[in-house]
């Protein structure tokens, strides 16, 4: 598989703006004048037309906007981005955490894939890259269920290291507010990665004072929200890695069940 090939096989929106740039510079060292769809890759500060939002034109010739299915591609180049964000936030990378990112695309994409993920990977990681604008481009064209994932997979790079520091933490509480996930889905994530008396609580986003029934309604809400089918659109891969969330939903509503004693 060329690293072409790769690269512009299932990229759509993140081709452009600013996402669009930091690649452009990243596959830099790998080809030159790199064309998808007949389309040159913009480097250098630029953008493609593609950036910012997406635009469709109606049968009555206006064009209006919408936002565009994310792709497989899209998913992992913003994945790639926001990870380098994440593993620099403490000021080192830790090798445990880059052999984290290294595994997980191997068991989502294969080795194959999984390689040349990671050499765009390293170079991204020496770019200077705005937080805001990356998250922004991500809010506007990404679905909910999809940052969600994106949310869950900072949190196991931040782990992966045995210790979530306070920058890491940070470094993610903010990405969280610029992706536009609510601060209850936040702690519902974070709360997948600690051993805490109350984290199955946390996971279903409820108080322990509520009633059982409330626990019922509120697992069913949550399995509907973490359901790997939300984020089908991905591709299998993606959804193999959603399950992880999903049973986690699952096995807090089974804590509680025990706990409390009903059916």
């Amino acid at each position: 598989m060329s690293f072409a090939k790769w690269i512009g096989g299932a990229l759509g929106w993140s081709f452009g703006g600013p996402i669009g740039a930091i690649i452009g510079l990243a596959i830099g060292s790998f080809v030159d004048n790199l064309t998808i769809g007949g389309t040159p890759l913009l480097g250098d500060g630029q953008t493609g037309s593609q950036g910012g939002t997406y635009r469709k034109t109606t049968t009555s010739g206006r064009r209006t906007s919408s936002r565009p299915q994310t792709q497989s591609g899209d998913f992992e180049v913003s994945l790639l981005i926001l990870a380098s964000i994440v593993i620099k936030a403490d000021g080192k990378q830790d090798q445990r955490e880059l052999d984290f990112v290294r595994q997980q695309f191997s068991n989502m994409y294969g080795k194959e894939r999984a390689n040349k993920a990671f050499e765009l990977f390293k170079r991204i990681s020496k770019q200077n890259i705005s937080t805001r604008q990356v998250c922004t481009q991500i809010r506007q064209m990404m679905d909910h269920a999809s940052r969600l994932q994106l949310l869950h997979f900072l949190f196991g790079i931040a782990k992966a290291d045995g210790l979530v520091t306070e920058d890491e933490l940070r470094q993610i509480y903010t990405i969280t507010g610029y992706l536009g996930i609510s601060n209850r889905d936040y702690e519902s994530i974070k709360a997948m990665f600690y051993n805490t008396s109350d984290n199955a609580y946390k996971i279903l986003e409820i108080d322990k004072s509520v009633s059982d029934d409330q626990v019922k309604k509120a697992y069913r809400t949550m399995a509907k929200k973490y359901h790997p089918d939300r984020v089908g659109h991905l591709g299998k891969e993606h959804q193999e890695g959603a399950e992880a969330k999903f049973r986690q939903v699952q096995e807090a509503y089974e804590h509680i069940q025990k706990e409390r004693g009903f059916k």
